[in-house]
């Protein structure tokens, strides 16, 4: 499969039967395979714990796309097109319409990298996005990570990237064996849903009730809220499992300049 074709942003029924194709490469058809299974099925008699994503899973509401490298610097160009196409579209496609992106594992397999390394693969593709957005940081985003309101942004636009990896053993909505797969979720479509309102709170709590008895653990100690004294984003992006393996500052250099030459991603959504 033409690594350009892979890499175009598409709706989840061309996902699905690209994953399907004789020429898929294997990591993809495996990713496909147990992203949906992880969203339909069940583990210890409880859902996955974000009903939002499976619902929006159900009504084929996702878009996705994949990257056949975590550092070639050609598959992570093609990314940055690839996201900021799906900026300029999500809002039409469907009310909620998150990026579910997934990697190919490392050369070597995913058993060649420790948990340190996974999170150094997140936060260089993070800290790629960044220096190769065509946007300015946004204005009213503050660039300390420290800050409560800090938020990863691209594009000129903050959002929210949850990521799954291959080292959780217990933590298994976290858990991805294939490798690495983060969903991008623009902040705007937490609208109404914050920690202060009633449909938030509402939520947080089906959530945190439904990760518990997936996981079989307690829900991780930096899960938090946005814009609470206390709470840190860019720990919740790709938790730890063990602590020491952590990053102990946000990798992330920000800066409100723009560096990168101009880009113009041609195309939309294939699939529609």
């Amino acid at each position: 499969m033409n690594e350009d074709h892979l890499q175009a942003l598409c709706d989840q029924a061309t996902t699905i039967e690209r994953a399907r194709a004789d020429d898929a490469p294997a990591w993809l058809t495996r990713h496909v395979e147990t992203f949906s299974g992880a969203l339909t099925g069940e583990r210890n008699g409880t859902p996955f714990p974000c009903h939002f994503g499976t619902n929006a899973f159900e009504r084929g509401d996702l878009l996705y796309t994949a990257v056949p490298s975590l550092t070639d610097p050609d598959a992570l160009f093609g990314f940055r097109d690839a996201l900021l196409e799906y900026l300029g579209t999500y809002r039409d496609h469907a009310e909620l319409a998150p990026l579910v992106t997934f990697f190919a594992p490392p050369e070597g397999g995913v058993d060649a990298f420790s948990e340190a390394d996974w999170h150094e693969a997140l936060w260089h593709v993070l800290q790629f996005l960044h220096v190769n957005d065509p946007e300015p940081w946004p204005e009213d985003v503050p660039t300390d990570p420290d800050d409560p309101r800090w938020e990863f942004c691209f594009g000129g636009t903050p959002m929210f990237p949850t990521s799954r990896a291959p080292f959780y053993d217990e933590r298994r909505s976290r858990y991805c064996p294939v490798g690495l797969e983060i969903t991008f979720q623009p902040r705007d479509v937490f609208d109404g849903l914050t920690h202060d309102t009633e449909a938030g709170a509402r939520a947080r709590e089906v959530i945190q009730g439904r990760l518990a008895g997936y996981d079989g653990v307690c829900p991780h100690a930096d899960l938090g809220d946005y814009g609470v004294e206390g709470d840190r984003e860019w720990r919740q992006y790709l938790f730890s499992e063990d602590e020491s393996q952590f990053p102990e500052e946000c990798p992330l250099a920000v800066t409100r300049e723009v560096t990168a030459l101009d880009a113009n991603p041609a195309g939309g959504v294939r699939g529609n």
